[in-house]
């Protein structure tokens, strides 16, 4: 028997037809969706007089354009109100369960789906979302796609694609404290670069990775997507199988013990055959911060603002353009920084622990007068949480806004927006031109602690400085 990779053992067990062009057609498992990039899809079938095949395998929620301050209905903006009136819509006729807005379910997509025991191992997901590699982390394969592959799903519970190539990114040793999964993802992301993975599944693993807890690992294949790769996944183990335990939607009694035997099959084989091998010492890594304009250029706290002459040539062109769009001078350090707005939040780093983190850094300290500070929890079911353990509190008493689930300033679908030429220290995954809501406004991607640690200096700090035992 040869070994196989669990892309290839989950791959293969999908498989419904190889294409006459040589690409695959592969049965998606669980198919989510949103308000954002699934009314032209439902409007396509309506045209060719189409049902949606397998209403049971497709879960809606809302999150991207869906205000944090006020959620009553109707919603002050006409648009979001509009595009959330037509999810309601579809998802009624097709037959879809929809957690909408005060259901006790809604959030995030990549965040609910896990809360709720949805996504599972061995499983192919599908959503017209980037960051659908989040669900990786389950060990799944799990992919972001356009809104005609939505459509296409929706129709046929397939989509068409081409095989990818394997490379294992295995990560020796363990994180020290005060560095966190967003670091590690994003100084791999710095090392590897924003395309290298195109054209691979990144496989996380090694003692580093095994030690992360499942909110961990999501955060690690939530990014996968920023460093090129289609998608990435950690093999299940104890951790995963713990975490599903009880789920409302995992496997429960005589069908528990049979999906666990199943599940544990799944990972790579010992022998497994990869196309490429990665190796990261994880002791090694610091807090990571990005100052440019792609989540590969980032640099650790301690590091200054790389010279044009250091980088490779072919990174040359874009670090000019970071340079002149972020105001930065080369060679001068990212610590200290000032930043006006700071995030807690997004399908990367919006979970619970994500907040125990941040909270761990505001208790009994002080937002710095002329910082806007915000945390947005990634789902009604992580705010509920945060609530019952008084990080709400922690927060507010600091001087942070508390705000409903949604996406938030991640990506600015709403009235959460920077202004002008305004930086932010943020914890979501993307720090594009405009990501954030302005034209020329700057984002400095970190982990939820160290963006705490911001708000609370009003300047990119080094969050070991205020943790305790650490003067």
């Amino acid at each position: 028997m040869s070994a196989k990779t669990l892309y290839d053992k989950v791959w293969d067990l999908h498989q419904v037809a190889k294409l006459p062009g040589g690409s695959t057609q592969l049965f998606v498992g669980l198919h989510l969706i949103h308000e954002v990039t699934s009314p032209q899809a439902f409007a396509a079938l309506r045209e060719k007089g189409l049902k949606v095949i397998c209403p049971e395998r497709t879960v809606a929620t809302v999150d991207h354009i869906v205000p944090t301050t006020s959620q009553l209905r109707p919603f002050e903006d006409p648009l979001a109100e509009e595009m959330l009136s037509t999810l309601e819509k579809n998802c009624h006729e097709q037959g879809i369960t929809l957690h909408g807005l005060g259901s006790g379910k809604q959030g995030i997509v990549h965040v609910i789906a896990p809360e709720l025991g949805l996504t599972q191992p061995g499983m192919t997901i599908a959503c017209g979302d980037s960051h659908t590699s989040t669900h990786g982390a389950f060990g799944a394969i799990a992919f972001g796609i356009g809104t005609s592959q939505v459509r296409d799903v929706l129709a046929s519970q397939t989509l068409s694609m081409n095989k990818l190539k394997v490379r294992r990114i295995w990560v020796s040793g363990q994180l020290s404290n005060g560095v966190f999964a967003k670091d590690l993802i994003l100084h791999i992301i710095q090392v590897l670069g924003v395309k290298g993975g195109v054209g691979y599944a990144y496989e996380f693993a090694g003692p580093a990775i095994e030690s992360l807890s499942m909110e961990e690992r999501m955060t690690i294949c939530n990014m996968a997507i920023e460093g090129g790769a289609r998608c990435g996944y950690v093999n299940p183990d104890a951790e995963t199988f713990s975490y599903l335990h009880n789920k409302l939607h995992a496997p429960k009694g005589i069908y528990w013990e049979r999906a666990l035997k199943w599940w544990k099959s799944l990972a790579s084989d010992e022998r497994a055959i990869y196309d490429d091998e990665i190796t990261f010492e994880a002791s090694k890594i610091s807090p990571t911060v990005t100052w440019g304009i792609t989540p590969g250029q980032g640099i650790s706290i301690e590091e200054k603002i790389p010279l044009p002459e250091t980088l490779p040539p072919e990174e040359r062109q874009i670090a000019e353009e970071a340079y002149k769009y972020m105001g930065f001078t080369p060679g001068s350090p990212i610590e200290g920084t000032e930043v006006e707005v700071c995030f807690i939040g997004s399908c990367t780093n919006g979970r619970i622990s994500d907040l125990k983190e941040a909270a761990k850094i505001a208790k009994g300290k002080k937002v710095l007068e002329r910082v806007k500070a915000f945390v947005v929890p990634g789902s009604e079911q992580v705010a509920e949480e945060a609530k019952a353990e008084g990080l709400d509190k922690i927060f507010t008493d600091a001087g942070f806004e508390w705000r409903e689930p949604g996406c938030s300033m991640c990506l600015a679908m709403n009235s959460d927006r920077l202004i002008g030429r305004q930086i932010s220290a943020s914890s979501s995954n993307r720090n594009f031109k405009g990501r954030q809501g302005s034209s020329n406004g700057r984002t400095l991607l970190m982990s939820p602690a160290m963006v705490a640690a911001a708000a609370i200096k009003g300047k990119v700090t080094d969050v070991r400085k205020l943790t305790k035992g650490n003067h």
